[in-house]
């Protein structure tokens, strides 16, 4: 069994610490090449039956600020398509709810967005179908054939592309806001008959001036979610 070194282990673990949402990037282009090198270290991510069950689709420039602009017309006019998959619970409940609002206390305060004002908590929102200005958006999928429980190796997949990103220097966000606009999604992107969108994510550099960027949100301790057994 290999074992990295002392300090690979914490250097790895120095980057997952760094890593937290961004949502505001600078206009900073990224490059084709090192996108595809970032999904390729993603793709290393195992999955059942190794049937790498994730497709991305990314987009830049142009093609980018044009996706960009027909999903936030759908949701300035109040238009929502039919999600593919669930995402949230139709209920929340605790602990789950605290945490939820805690997280868009914080982000709004930030912004000094007072608690109410929903104009302006709207147009926050909208900023995510921008990507939050990143160069760089993907929407990431998975056909419907393989079965929900391939959400697991998707996600893998995600926390791959996310961790990768940060050891280049990059900051991402992912937006399960873009799940509310799959049919949308289908009208401008070459989606398989079969493929269903599970999020977003948005990658770039952050704007190390954006107040919404100080947002670093807790994280339970060990003791709170895991049991330990025959330690």
């Amino acid at each position: 069994m290999s074992h990295f070194a002392p300090q690979a282990r914490a250097t790895v673990a120095d980057v997952i610490r760094s890593r937290h949402s961004i949502r505001r990037f600078l206009p900073t282009p990224v490059s084709r090449k090192i996108v595809s090198e970032l999904l390729e270290l993603a793709a290393r991510a195992p999955s059942g039956g190794n049937v790498q069950p994730w497709r991305a689709h990314v987009l830049a420039g142009e093609a980018r600020a044009a996706f960009s602009a027909a999903i936030l017309s759908e949701y300035e006019q109040g238009r929502q398509d039919k999600r593919d998959f669930d995402f949230y619970p139709d209920k929340w409940r605790e602990p789950w709810l605290s945490r939820r609002r805690k997280m868009g206390l914080g982000l709004y305060g930030l912004l000094h967005i007072d608690k109410g004002d929903k104009e302006r908590m709207r147009a926050q929102s909208g900023r995510n179908y921008l990507f939050f200005d990143a160069p760089v958006g993907m929407i990431l999928t998975l056909d419907e054939a393989l079965g929900r429980g391939m959400f697991l190796d998707c996600g893998v997949f995600i926390g791959n592309l996310l961790i990768a990103a940060r050891a280049y220097g990059l900051d991402t966000c992912v937006q399960d806001s873009f799940a509310d606009y799959p049919a949308t999604i289908r009208r401008h992107l070459k989606l398989g008959e079969n493929e269903r969108v599970v999020t977003g994510v948005a990658l770039g550099y952050a704007d190390p001036n954006a107040p919404e960027n100080q947002l670093v949100t807790e994280r339970e301790p060990v003791e709170r979610f895991a049991e330990f057994y025959g330690f």
